[in-house]
């Protein structure tokens, strides 16, 4: 096929051979062997197809239904036919122009789309397919026009908004296909719909690069900004469809390339719910409408090297309504699935081809020996997994239409609307509530959590993207010329000097922290600091995948517990009573958790203790609500403001480099994300800490990366307090578990960190903290030998740590911290959050309790 094949001679009948023969075999492909059975015809394509059916006959064995070939019954709403983009064979995408001549308006209104669903519903309908172009108001002020109109800020908001209505309204469960999203796109579209999807295309580069490519002109459809999309997918935990468009200019390797990027994304988070393989169909009107249709083998072809590289488990589809009722050949080459076909609506995106009558694709699956059933938009596998592919609030939404036993559609299901709320009874004391006590006493259950296997990604995929930025680097600058800048002018250490600074061992260690020392006493003086407080985290229940942490549990979980409000409150008042000015506040992102939840705890403690400075929630859980309720950042913050939050943490941020922190975690917010996060808080007077931990899968660049980000932050904001060394704790870790990290930082890091921190982060951020729950009482000394200035908290109940592995205990009183700053020589204070003097009335309560509670344990409803 010209469209498609590579320039030059085809496969030699040698180079076809083998590579059938090891697809016969079972043999794992590489992509110069995919690409050459991609050019597999007539009996050497025969011989493709019948071993990739016997692969898919297999999976389907082991799903629990063989012999099916499922499809699902759907409506198709075009939400707007707007679009940023130009791709060149497009016909969906249209103009503000025509879409007035022709009486519509810039998006479809609310009323239009229900119309549509409610048909829908009443012809047995279950999904709304809501497809519409990226970004359109980018573009097009007519639709930021219509947006600002109907009090949406873009468009993901009114899709939101539209896909709660036809949830509520309607019965069917939206599957979203909104193009590129980003991660905090994500996390507010998975509350309001099962399912979503982005088509690949294709990764080949120079066909968006190159004028006159296919995709040339189009933003969005860069290969590696929609391999991006595909992993923040993966990383929210959303079922996600994509697939592979054939035939619109790319070579046979450049296809292979792109089926090995899908099964790449597929294994990393086993997120990829089904892989759409279609045929391009050259269109009128269009710059390619002279290019020829992608053939028939192309498409069989295909689909059977997508059979073998993605494997038994994966669900391949190809839609029913472009291949001219072949439909025996797909079922031979591999498909399993028909996608989704409307008894009401059009194929948007191919008009001019419309769907096949559902009896009429249920008798061909029967002649080719397969029985024809419906699925729902979200496959049966993740119906069936449950947390955390699906939100609750659309569990009751997929249970009302699904099968229990296979996931798949109920024939008798009702379709119509039920209410999209958020769990009843969220503070609820649940499980080990006593955990802050008995974490010391009688230790964890077991040393992880029961979806070990299965929370945090595919562990070997895993360790592969890990191997290179764990690659140590070679320094071969001068240590003492860098010493030399930094005991002159720390603010003049290039990067270089820096970055030799944080290798440096033995007699250049010690002069690196005698430096940092004599900074730390110009700056700050020689008193330790510390401050009253108590940790209280709300619930441990979490399914974020962060694969350094101990802490999070399933809710089923022997170690898992939720805490009442009252439970909350009477804590932070027993804190108030032992002389507390701070209660830290942080928990898992538990499902159940609205996003109001955060403020109601803000309010609880400040109701029952007025005067307690509440220092709350990360940026991660600021994200969570904000998503969770559809405020912005900046709104939700206002609101937590208002509701009591006086600060909030700096955690979350690890390292600040993307390139460990998607080895770190599986869904947490990306390093842009809590960037902007603090920055907002900080620009409306809520200040934050700042932190790192290190020691994990990271190097001394991404140690220095990090710094400088976070003097920059405080350069244009001022908001930050202090800087929180957090060395990894290895023991219970999950990345650690697994093989992958390595046992935390040496002693020499931890010095080297301190001492950097210090000279890196001079003179915006004065205050360098230790942390005495992971280092112990020595080695919290040792790094105030090295340029820390502050040993944080009492805490009163430490359990994030403890989890981990730490053997520090969870509590140290007043005098155990001034112990710490005795062992170093110095004196030591007390401070509030923001780095005040205490009140005396506070100073005396602590004083007379010695900081910490009489007992420890748990607070009895």
């Amino acid at each position: 096929m010209t469209t498609s094949a590579t320039p030059g001679p085809g496969p030699t009948e040698n180079s076809l051979r083998r590579a059938l023969k090891r697809a016969r075999d079972g043999v794992t492909l590489d992509v110069s062997e995919a690409a050459v059975l991609l050019q597999a015809r007539g009996e050497h394509l025969a011989d493709l197809t019948a071993s990739a059916a016997r692969v898919r006959d297999a999976g389907l064995d082991a799903a629990g239904r063989p012999g099916v070939i499922t499809y699902s019954k759907s409506v198709f709403i075009p939400l707007t036919r707007l679009c940023r983009d130009k791709c060149h064979y497009c016909t969906f995408v249209t103009v503000p122009g025509r879409l007035r001549r022709d009486g519509h308006g810039m998006f479809m209104s609310p009323d239009e789309v229900l119309d549509i669903a409610r048909k829908g519903a009443a012809l047995g309908c279950k999904e709304a397919l809501i497809t519409l172009g990226d970004k359109p108001e980018d573009r097009w002020p007519e639709a930021r026009e219509w947006l600002d109109a109907h009090g949406y800020d873009d468009t993901i908001a009114y899709v939101r908004a539209i896909s709660i209505r036809v949830l509520e309204e309607t019965g069917l469960l939206p599957h979203l296909n909104p193009g590129v999203l980003t991660w905090t796109d994500f996390q507010r579209l998975k509350p309001v719909a099962p399912s979503m999807g982005m088509m690949l295309e294709t990764t080949a580069t120079r066909l968006w690069s190159e004028p006159g490519g296919p995709h040339y002109g189009s933003p969005d459809k860069e290969p590696a900004v929609r391999l991006r999309v595909l992993e923040d997918a993966g990383r929210s935990s959303v079922p996600f469809t994509s697939g592979l468009l054939i035939g619109i200019g790319e070579t046979y390797e450049e296809r292979a390339e792109s089926l090995f990027a899908l099964r790449r994304t597929a294994r990393a988070y086993h997120g990829i719910q089904e892989l759409i393989i279609q045929n391009f169909r050259a269109k009128p009107d269009t710059a390619m409408r002279g290019m020829p249709d992608a053939e028939l083998d192309e498409l069989v072809a295909t689909v059977a090297v997508a059979r073998h590289i993605m494997g038994p488990a994966a669900n391949i589809q190809a839609p029913p309504n472009l291949v001219d009722s072949e439909y025996g050949r797909l079922i031979g080459a591999g498909v399993d699935d028909w996608g989704g076909v409307s008894p009401l609506t059009i194929d948007h995106v191919n008009p001019e081809r419309p769907w096949p009558k559902i009896e009429e694709l249920a008798e061909k699956s029967r002649a080719a020996g397969f029985e024809l059933r419906e699925r729902l938009c979200v496959y049966p596998e993740f119906v069936r997994r449950g947390e955390p592919w699906l939100d609750p609030r659309l569990r009751p939404h997929v249970a009302a239409l699904a099968d229990p036993a296979t996931g798949l559609a109920r024939e008798d299901a009702v379709v119509e609307g039920r209410p999209w709320q958020e769990p009843d009874e969220v503070f609820t004391a649940s499980g080990r509530t006593d955990l802050h006590a008995t974490i010391d006493t009688e230790g964890r259950t077991s040393d992880r959590r029961d979806d070990f296997d299965e929370v945090y990604g595919d562990w070997a995929a895993l360790r592969e993207a890990a191997a290179p930025g764990m690659a140590p680097e070679r320094i071969d600058t001068d240590v003492r010329a860098a010493l030399a800048t930094a005991a002159d002018d720390p603010t003049k250490l290039t990067d270089a000097e820096a970055l030799a600074l944080l290798h440096a061992d033995g007699p250049a260690l010690d002069a690196l922290c005698k430096v940092a020392d004599d900074v730390r006493r110009s700056a700050v003086g020689d008193e330790v600091t510390y401050i009253v407080t108590r940790n209280i985290n709300f619930t441990n229940v979490c399914y974020t995948g962060c694969r350094f942490c101990a802490f999070a549990q399933r809710r089923t979980d022997a170690d898992a517990y939720t805490l009442s409000l009252d439970q909350v409150a009477d804590r932070a008042q027993q804190a108030w009573e032992v002389g507390a000015v701070e209660v830290c506040m942080q928990g898992g992102i538990h499902p159940d958790l609205p996003g109001t939840a955060y403020f109601d705890i803000a309010r609880a403690v400040k109701a029952r203790v007025p005067g307690m400075h509440v220092h709350a929630f990360s940026p991660m859980e600021v994200v969570n609500g904000a998503t969770r309720t559809g405020l912005s950042i900046r709104e939700w913050l206002t609101a937590a403001k208002e509701a009591g939050l006086d600060s909030i943490p700096g955690t979350a941020a690890e390292i600040l480099d993307d390139e460990v922190r998607w080895v770190l975690t599986k869904g947490k917010l990306p390093a842009a994300t809590w960037i902007e996060v603090v920055e907002i808080a900080h620009e409306l007077g809520i200040r934050s800490s700042s932190t790192m931990m290190y020691g994990h899968v990271d190097q001394p660049r991404h140690w220095l990366g990090h710094l400088r980000t976070l003097a920059g932050i405080q350069q244009r904001t001022g908001g930050f307090t202090e800087f929180v060394t957090l060395p990894f704790i290895h023991t219970n870790a999950p990345v650690y578990l697994a093989g992958i990290a390595r046992p935390g930082p040496s002693t020499r890091d931890n010095r080297a960190v301190t001492a950097m921190a210090r000279l890196l982060l001079h003179p915006y951020i004065p205050n360098i903290q230790t942390s005495w729950v992971k280092l112990g009482t020595e080695g919290a000394a040792e790094m105030l030998r090295s340029g820390a200035n502050d040993l944080g908290g009492t805490l009163m109940e430490e359990t994030i740590s403890r989890m981990a592995g730490s053997s520090y205990g969870s509590y140290k009183s007043v005098q155990d911290l001034v112990a710490v700053a005795d062992a170093a020589g110095r004196p030591a204070k007390p401070r509030t959050t923001l780095y005040g003097e205490v009140p005396e009335e506070r100073r005396r309560a602590a004083a007379a309790s010695d900081g910490h509670l009489p007992e420890l344990l748990p607070v009895l409803d």
